[in-house]
């Protein structure tokens, strides 16, 4: 207990918590366009799944992008920083009554707003007893705040890591929490470059989510510390600050809400090899987008690099893919990957100057799927 009272008396956790729980009171509140979702249309069963959530709830919502990746029925999740819920009781319809949310949050006054509404939320989608959970904790002290090692089959966060002081302790407690085979599914603010020191203490830009985000490099490097497969870039857009005070300081410096996929998978045990996606993904049946590289369609074959194999292999997503051998015959192929990138403000680019209906914020086009056992 001592050491959870120590953590919570950091300068930079005290602050967030001032700033998510008194500051702002709802939306209007922010000082930049940072933490609000993308305008991007969303897929119709999460705007259905949405409209059922509680508005006080929504009313609170302060997130930059699109936490659900597909597979999700049955599956345990957690969600670091949860906030006022709002993503978790999206997520409570697509794992289904047999599955389970959890969201985590360091804020009281959020995490009494998304409490109060269990009950309501519920009995909206049928349910006979409660599949949503709150704990009040640090998403960098998950296992201290009584959340099991190997317990979650996916992690999700929404704008949160980056309000973190310390972002390799919040990767290797997610890490401690996941399944073998589990992933960490997150929307996050990056920088091009390491800040200054004058960006990191100010208050309001560090409550904004500009003063802590992670120059974009540095998170390939603490995935990998941490001992998570090499993050999967899967869409990116461009934040704009829109605020004369707020630009004056950041000077140079870009920013981007990006959303990457990281496994826990055995590494070097996987070799390139040829896949064929099944098509048995409820609302993913002929195309399912994994990644800004690799888009599988139904019933063709496609090439995977070494990464991608040990994730298709030891993961959920295992059932809904066939596997050939290296060498085999792969005629015609009919899917093969475009080009890698790393860097979220390329693919932020790419995705504005694409055409019209092209994914530009969120992570997916598609419905949960009996992935999880």
């Amino acid at each position: 207990m001592s050491e959870k009272t120590s953590f919570a008396d950091t300068n930079v956790h005290l602050d967030v918590k001032d700033y998510y729980g008194k500051t702002l009171k709802n939306t209007s509140d922010l000082k930049s366009n940072a933490c609000v979702a993308s305008a991007t249309p969303l897929p119709k069963f999460i705007v259905q799944a949405l409209k059922k959530v509680h508005p006080d709830v929504t009313d609170r919502y302060f997130g930059c992008g699109l936490v659900v990746p597909e597979c999700l029925e049955g599956c345990r999740i957690l969600d670091l920083g949860s906030g006022s819920g709002r993503d978790c009781y999206m997520l409570s319809q697509l794992v289904g009554e047999t599955g389970h949310v959890t969201g985590i949050d360091m804020t009281e006054d959020q995490l009494e707003v998304a409490r109060k509404h269990v009950d309501f939320h519920m009995k909206e989608f049928g349910y006979k007893k409660p599949n949503v959970t709150f704990v009040q904790g640090f998403i960098e002290a998950l296992t201290e705040a009584g959340l099991e090692k190997s317990s979650y089959d996916i992690i999700i966060s929404n704008c949160v890591v980056n309000l973190s002081p310390d972002k390799k302790k919040v990767l290797t407690e997610a890490y401690s929490v996941l399944k073998d085979g589990g992933e960490f599914f997150f929307s996050d603010m990056y920088c091009n470059g390491r800040q200054t020191e004058e960006i990191k203490n100010n208050k309001v830009l560090w409550g904004e989510g500009f003063g802590g985000a992670l120059w974009y490099k540095d998170l390939l490097q603490l995935a990998k510390e941490v001992g998570f497969s090499t993050p999967r870039l899967v869409t990116a857009s461009t934040i704009t600050v829109d605020n004369k005070d707020m630009e004056a300081i950041l000077g140079d410096f870009k920013f981007v809400s990006a959303t990457y996929r990281l496994f826990k998978v055995p590494k070097g045990s996987t070799k390139p090899c040829k896949v064929m996606y099944n098509g048995n993904i409820t609302g993913a049946e002929e195309t399912l987008r994994f990644d800004c590289q690799y888009t599988f369609k139904a019933d063709q074959v496609a090439e995977v690099d070494a990464d991608v194999a040990a994730i298709l292999t030891h993961s959920r997503f295992a059932q809904v893919f066939t596997f050939q051998p290296p060498g085999g015959s792969c005629e015609p192929c009919g899917v093969r990957p475009k080009a890698s990138t790393e860097n979220p403000f390329e693919l932020a680019v790419q995705l504005q100057t694409a055409s019209p209906g092209s994914p530009t914020g969120g992570s997916c086009s598609t419905k949960s799927a009996t992935c999880c056992k």
